[in-house]
C-alpha cells in the first residue's frame, strides 16, 4: 500500500516509521524545509519538501497511484485542502485528515473526507469518561474555547526535566493530563518525573497558556 503523509511534525513522523515497519510504502510531505532535513536524517529517501496544498507538489509524490493520503499539518484548513484535491483530483480512495479544533469536524465530514481523527476530541472523551486528580477543569470551558490544550516538547535545556510534577508551581486553572514518552502516552501523577524529549499534554485556561509554556520551556 502506498501512503502519503503531509505534515512531518510527531504524529507524521511516528505513523511513516509504523508504515514502513508494517512493509507499506511511505512519503511524507513537510513544507519547512529545515524540518524536512531532519526528517531526511531519519527517513532518507521517503520525504519530500514542499506545499501539499500546491498541485505540483501533488504531481510530483505520484498521488494517482496512492492508496490513502493522510493529513496531519498543525492547520485543519490545509489539512481540508489536501483531502479534498486528494480525492477529486487524484481520485485516492481514502483520505484521512487530522481535525485540530473538533468544531470542524462535521465540515469534513460534510465535504467528503473519509476519516478523521481529533486528539482533543478523543483527549476531551477521556476527561469525560473519568479524571483521578483533585482539581476538575469544566468541560463546558472546553467547549466553550476558554480551556485549550496545549503540547509542550521538553527539551534538555529545559528548567523542568528531573523534576516531578508535583514540585512544579502551576498556574492556577492549569492541569497535565499526559505525558508522551518514548512513543507511549503514561498518565502522570505527582511523583511523575519529567525527562528530556517528553512531550506534555495540558489542560489550560486560554489566558493563562503563556505561563504554563513558560514553565515547561524555561532554561536550566
Amino acid at each position: 500500500m502506498y501512503v502519503i503523509i503531509a505534515g512531518g511534525g510527531k504524529v507524521g513522523l511516528y505513523l511513516s516509521k509504523a508504515l514502513v515497519d508494517a512493509g507499506h510504502e511511505v512519503l511524507v510531505i513537510e513544507k519547512d524545509a529545515s524540518r524536512a532535513a531532519t526528517l531526511a536524517e531519519e527517513l532518507d529517501e521517503l520525504v519530500l519538501q514542499g506545499d501539499a496544498c500546491e498541485m505540483r507538489t501533488m504531481k510530483e509524490t505520484g498521488m494517482q497511484r496512492a492508496d490513502a493520503v493522510v493529513a496531519v499539518t498543525g492547520d485543519d484548513e490545509d489539512n481540508l485542502v489536501i483531502c479534498q484535491m486528494a480525492k477529486r483530483r487524484f481520485n485516492v480512495p481514502r483520505t484521512i485528515a487530522r481535525v485540530n479544533d473538533p468544531k470542524n469536524e462535521d465540515i469534513f465530514q460534510r465535504l467528503g473526507i473519509d476519516e478523521t481523527l481529533s486528539s482533543t476530541r478523543v483527549i476531551l472523551n477521556l476527561i469525560e469518561q473519568r479524571i483521578e486528580t483533585g482539581e476538575v477543569i469544566p468541560l463546558a470551558a472546553l467547549r466553550r474555547g476558554n480551556v485549550e490544550i496545549v503540547e509542550i516538547d521538553l527539551t534538555r535545556e529545559s528548567a523542568v526535566v528531573g523534576r516531578t510534577i508535583g514540585s512544579l508551581d502551576f498556574p492556577p486553572g492549569s492541569l497535565v493530563i499526559s505525558i508522551i514518552r518514548d512513543d507511549h502516552a503514561i498518565v502522570p501523577h505527582a511523583k511523575t518525573e519529567l525527562k528530556a524529549e517528553d512531550s506534555v499534554i495540558a489542560l489550560v485556561e486560554a489566558s493563562r497558556e503563556p505561563e504554563v509554556r513558560r514553565l515547561f520551556s524555561g532554561r536550566g
